[in-house]
C-alpha cells in the first residue's frame, strides 16, 4: 500500500520526536519542536543524545528530503504531531483551527486583498497553521508577523515557518501589550475566547468594562484595529454569540466609530462539539478616506463544508456579491 507524503512526512515527525522525548526526558511537543529544527538545519543539534540514538535518527532523517513535498503536505504532517501532542497536555483555546476553516480565509483574503504584495499580521499565531495556511493559498509575496505569547506554540511556529520556507516575523509576546510592528494591511485571527486578566492593561481600550474582566477576544479586535492601516481589512473567528454578551455595547460601540462590517459567514454547528461552542468569520474595514461600506453586508450561512455541491453554491452566491461590491 503506498504511504501518502503527509503520512510518511508525520511517520518521522512523530517517531523522531518519540526518541527525542524519551532521551531529553522533555514533553512530547518540546521534541517536536526539536526534531522540526534538526531535519531543518539538516543536522542533529541536541548534545544530550546517546550515539544510538543520533544513528537511528539520522537515517530517518536522511530519507526525507523536503524540497520534494509541497508546503502544504509539511504544514499537514507538522499539523497531525501537534494535534497528537495536544491531546496529551493542552488547555482548550490551544485547539487547532480547523482546515476548512484555514483554507476558507485564505480564499476570503485573496478576494478581498486586491494588491500583489502586503503585509499581513496574525496576533495569537499560536503554532503558526491558520498563517501557513493562509499564505500557502496565497501564493503571493507577503511580509507576515506573528504574535503569540505561549514560549513553546511559538518555537512550534517558528519550526513550522522554517519548514515551509516561510519568512515569518515573529514575536514572543503579549499581544495586548504595546506591540511594536509597523502598521497591516490585513489581520487574521482564530480569537482567543475568554477573559483577560490584566485589568490594568485592559484599560487603555475602548472596549474595556469599568467592573470585572474585559473579554480578550473584544481586546484583540481593538489591539488589530489600532495595528491595521485605514482602509485595511480584518478576517476574524468570532463566538457566535458576540454581539450578545453583556460586554457587546462596549464593542458596537468600537464598530461604530471604527470599522465597516463587510460580512459575516456563519460556520456550520456541526463543526463544533455544541451550538455553545459554535463559531462564524466576520470580515471587517478599517475606516478612512474614501472607504465605502458595501451595497450589503455579505451574510452566509455557510453549509457543511464538505458538501462540494452545496459549497459551490455558496461560492457562486459570494462570487456574485464580489462583482457587485468590490468591482
Amino acid at each position: 500500500m503506498r504511504v501518502s507524503p503527509v503520512e510518511q512526512l508525520f511517520t518521522l515527525f512523530n517517531e523522531t520526536a518519540l526518541l527525542l522525548q524519551e532521551e531529553l526526558n522533555c514533553t512530547y511537543l518540546e521534541a517536536l519542536a526539536e526534531t522540526g529544527e534538526n531535519l531543518f538545519q539538516g543536522s542533529i543539534l541536541q548534545d544530550e543524545v546517546s550515539e544510538l540514538t543520533e544513528k537511528r535518527m539520522k537515517k530517518q532523517y536522511e530519507q526525507i528530503h523536503l524540497e520534494k513535498f509541497s508546503n502544504d503536505e509539511i504544514r499537514k504532517a507538522f499539523q497531525l504531531a501537534i494535534l497528537k501532542g495536544m491531546n496529551d497536555s493542552v488547555q482548550p483555546n490551544h485547539q487547532m483551527t480547523p482546515d476548512s476553516v484555514g483554507i476558507l480565509i485564505g480564499y476570503l483574503v485573496e478576494r478581498f486583498m486586491k494588491q500583489s504584495n502586503f503585509r499581513l499580521l496574525d496576533p495569537a499565531v499560536g503554532t503558526g497553521n491558520l498563517l501557513t495556511t493562509v499564505l500557502n493559498h496565497l501564493q503571493r509575496k507577503i511580509d507576515s508577523v506573528g504574535v503569540e505569547i505561549d514560549d513553546l506554540l511559538i518555537k512550534l511556529a517558528y519550526v513550522n515557518a522554517n519548514l515551509q520556507a516561510h519568512p515569518i516575523q515573529l514575536f514572543n509576546q503579549d499581544s495586548l501589550e504595546p506591540m511594536f510592528i509597523d502598521p497591516v494591511d490585513a489581520v487574521i485571527a482564530d480569537l482567543p475566547v475568554g477573559f483577560y486578566p490584566n485589568d490594568v492593561r485592559a484599560a487603555d481600550y475602548q472596549v474595556s468594562v469599568s467592573e470585572g474582566h474585559t473579554y480578550s477576544h473584544h481586546l484583540f479586535m481593538e489591539q488589530s484595529v489600532r495595528h491595521t492601516v485605514p482602509g485595511g481589512y480584518l478576517f476574524f473567528l468570532i463566538p457566535n454569540g458576540l454581539f450578545e454578551s453583556d460586554q457587546a455595547p462596549q464593542l458596537h460601540e468600537f464598530f461604530k466609530e471604527h470599522v465597516i462590517v463587510q460580512g459575516l459567514l456563519q460556520l456550520p454547528i456541526s463543526m463544533f462539539k455544541n451550538k455553545n461552542t459554535a463559531k462564524s468569520i466576520i470580515i471587517l474595514q478599517k475606516k478612512g478616506e474614501g472607504v465605502m461600506p458595501p451595497k450589503q453586508a455579505l451574510l452566509v450561512e455557510l453549509p457543511n463544508l464538505s458538501s462540494a455541491v452545496e459549497m459551490d453554491k455558496i461560492l457562486f452566491q459570494m462570487d456574485k456579491w464580489f462583482q457587485e461590491n468590490k468591482g
